[in-house]
């Protein structure tokens, strides 16, 4: 399904990723783990079309993305949910899942948009109860199911999560992860997780990839993983 073979970022001479191969196969959920600066944001960021790469090849059902931007990635059916969220806070909640699903309107009809948001709320009932609410007023917690959610309104064949537990309390990260598994066990959304909670994001993995100074260091199943020595001493401390 995704295949990145090689793929090297830059920013001015600062080399972010370095000749990074990995794949996403079909109903996956694979997992990035590595330090802060690894390389795993730049990567998931390349993947998307939001920096270019300066070799290597990035491909989605056999299509290369190597000409093309990131708006028409999201027509292949890539939903990118980034870092800090970013939704659009003066807006309605509603409004916010209505903009996830803008490429749909043009060939569904919107009872099919609806049965999608019913679905979303479904997932996220907090949503639904907001749905009138400014989104920018809502809790850290809320504020990304609602940026998972919104990703979710495209029906996407990848859907890629950059630390969806960040400054949430733990609590909510337990809520936020129990709904990524569930995602995971629909097995329809190929899903690349990027996450700092290392322990969470192997447990959750099909396969993992640890990224250090923007090189693939280890990969594996997310079970090998967890019981790596290296991995347990760099990553998962006591857990």
């Amino acid at each position: 399904m995704l295949k990145v073979d090689n793929i090297g970022v830059s920013y001015g001479g600062i080399k972010a990723v370095r000749g990074v191969t990995m794949e996403l196969r079909p109903g996956e959920l694979v997992s990035l783990i590595g330090s802060n600066g690894a390389g795993k944001t730049s990567l998931l960021r390349a993947i998307s079309g939001q920096v270019p790469i300066n070799q290597g090849s990035i491909s989605l059902d056999g299509v290369d993305m190597a000409n093309i931007a990131a708006h028409d990635r999201v027509k292949l059916g890539m939903a990118h949910c980034p870092e800090a969220r970013k939704i659009f806070g003066q807006q309605s909640v509603m409004d916010n899942l209505l903009l996830g699903a803008f490429l749909r309107f043009k060939k569904e009809k919107r009872s099919e948009i609806d049965k999608t948001i019913d679905e979303v709320f479904a997932i996220f009932p907090k949503l639904k109860d907001r749905q009138n609410q400014q989104a920018g007023t809502m809790s850290g917690g809320e504020q990304q199911m609602l940026a998972i959610g919104r990703a979710l309104m495209l029906k996407p064949k990848v859907l890629i999560l950059d630390e969806p537990s960040m400054g949430l309390a733990p609590v909510i990260i337990d809520e936020v992860f129990n709904v990524v598994k569930r995602i995971r066990d629909t097995r329809t959304t190929s899903i690349l997780l990027v996450e700092q909670l290392a322990y969470r994001a192997l447990q959750l993995a099909d396969r993992a990839y640890v990224l250090e100074q923007g090189v693939v260091r280890i990969e594996g199943t997310g079970v090998e993983l967890q019981n790596s020595p290296e991995v347990k001493a760099a990553y998962l401390g006591g857990h």
